[in-house]
């Protein structure tokens, strides 16, 4: 029997897995094909299994109805086809809520149909600096507000990036230059090599105990797929590799229901990759995933075609969050601006804005019916930055994003939508967005009104929140708010106006 082991009962969403005994003769990662079926009622799911090294071979499967299912194995080798089997799948737990799904256009739900209101950030290489500092960024996120985590599969090539993962995600033949010299284009190699034919299962085992850590913490992992940071050469692959490698990040890790798809970060500095690798990207790693989970791709100057099919939202890098809705009305799809410069004093311009100003670009793409991403890059003497390694949070914005998630969860389910005519004012920098006769959310940024028209729709009542996004407070205002009511505010920056309908 080639069953080593299987799950008898999986949560909804969970992951049920198949273990089987098979070969180690040859290149199983080229010559063994390995593929189940599973079957609910009248549904059927075909699903890729993937080789784990020492004759392993595993087919993960995440079931989204409860109930009975069965599953029958594919496999060009005898000892690996035709296995079957049952397991039932069972109410979910707690914290379980599914995958995150895109829901009414803009924004995002659980599938469950719980709100998911994104607050993210960035750590790149993460899980590249060994267990100790690993154990610690998880730690920090612990009690972060981020629900969402930007990540490369892939070890980074950059400034404060220098020191060498302890894995590899194929087996290195030659080892090269650690230095950075400035050039991030990779076409070097800097001395490296790899067996590109062949995957290092511990790396790949490795990278998922993290992805199920992070969903322990209920966060979102988006996992950046490509990247042009490189010394290894995973930036200048063949086809043939890149597509292999696709397929097999999605075998493996296509189950976790918190994975999310970027197909780059900076897509655009890849000098080795066309668009037409990159629309075909897109197609292997959709085709590849029997769940659909949430894809997009990362821009550093040019914006990729958001409109294409199988682009699900958008993940931006721009400052001017003043275009969120722009952007929003030009694709028709959730706009994250996942990069929007960083908390930080590093010399480069993107990693040295204040506090404050991060708080602020979040507040502006929200008003705007965005989603904003998180990075802080202070300068450290062993280079531990967590936008590059994790590890701890040395700015102070955090804080201050855990207060505008509690903000967002408190708002409508159906999300924030851009309202025009609310202010008198919003021609000269205001934003506001909610939803219409029922929630306004106004945000005037960097100006300082000290009194402010607000125009709710005529017969309808508000009560009114002046909100301090630095300070965290919030004061309620004492009369109601009608058609045309002058607001009294404090007269400095960075006040928000929340409205809610009472009558």
């Amino acid at each position: 029997m080639a069953v080593i082991s299987s799950t008898a009962n999986v949560e909804q969403w969970g992951i049920f897995e198949v273990a089987l005994q098979g070969s180690v003769e040859g290149n199983p990662f080229l010559e063994v094909e390995l593929s189940a079926q599973f079957r609910h009622k009248h549904r059927t799911i075909d699903v890729d299994g993937f080789y784990d090294g020492e004759g392993v071979y595993r087919v993960r499967f995440m079931p989204d109805t409860q109930g009975e299912w069965s599953y029958t194995t594919r496999s060009n080798q005898a000892e690996l086809n035709g296995v079957e089997g049952t397991f039932s799948s069972i109410a979910p737990s707690a914290n379980n809520r599914g995958p995150v799904q895109v829901a009414n256009t803009y924004h995002f739900a659980y599938a469950d149909g719980t709100p998911y209101k994104q607050i993210g950030t960035t750590c790149y290489a993460w899980v590249h600096q060994g267990d100790e500092m690993e154990k610690q960024t998880l730690e920090t996120l612990r009690t972060a507000p981020f629900n969402k985590l930007r990540m490369c599969v892939f070890p980074k090539h950059y400034a404060y990036n220098e020191n060498e993962p302890e894995r590899y995600p194929f087996p290195c033949l030659t080892r090269g230059s650690s230095k950075w010299t400035g050039s991030w284009w990779g076409d070097e190699k800097s001395g490296w090599s790899f067996d590109f034919s062949r995957f290092d299962p511990a790396f790949f085992q490795h990278f998922e105990q993290r992805v199920a850590q992070l969903q322990e913490l209920g966060i979102e992992a988006d996992l950046i797929l490509f990247h042009p940071y490189d010394r290894w050469g995973f930036a200048t692959m063949d086809a043939e590799t890149d597509d292999r490698y696709l397929r097999y990040v999605v075998a493996r890790l296509g189950a976790y229901r918190n994975v999310w798809w970027s197909m780059a970060n900076e897509y655009d500095l890849m000098r080795s990759k066309t668009m037409a690798d990159w629309d075909r990207f897109f197609r292997v790693v959709q085709e590849a995933d029997p769940y659909q989970h949430l894809r997009s791709i990362h821009n550093c100057f040019a914006f990729y075609d958001h409109s294409k099919p199988w682009v699900t939202h958008l993940s931006i890098q721009r400052s001017d969050l003043e275009q969120t809705n722009t952007w929003r009305e030009q694709y028709r799809k959730p706009a994250v601006i996942d990069e929007c410069c960083y908390e930080g004093n590093i010399p480069q311009h993107w990693g040295n804005i204040s506090m404050l100003e991060m708080v602020h670009r979040f507040w502006e793409g929200t008003a705007r019916g965005g989603y904003v991403g998180h990075g802080d890059t202070f300068l450290h003497p062993q280079d531990l930055l967590w936008w590059a390694k994790g590890g701890l949070l040395y700015g102070q914005s955090a804080p201050r994003l855990a207060f505008l998630r509690q903000i967002l969860e408190e708002s409508p389910t159906a999300g924030l939508e851009p309202i025009d005519g609310v202010t008198t004012w919003r021609w000269h920098g205001a934003a506001c967005a909610g939803q219409e006769h029922e929630y306004y959310l106004i945000y005037c940024g960097r100006h300082q009104p000290a009194r402010l028209t607000v125009n709710v729709p005529e017969d309808e009542e508000y009560r009114g929140e002046v909100i301090d996004i630095e300070a965290m407070t919030i004061t309620p205002l004492l009369e109601p708010i009608v058609r045309g009511t002058s607001v009294t505010l404090p007269g400095k920056p960075y006040q928000a106006l929340r409205v809610q309908r009472v009558h």
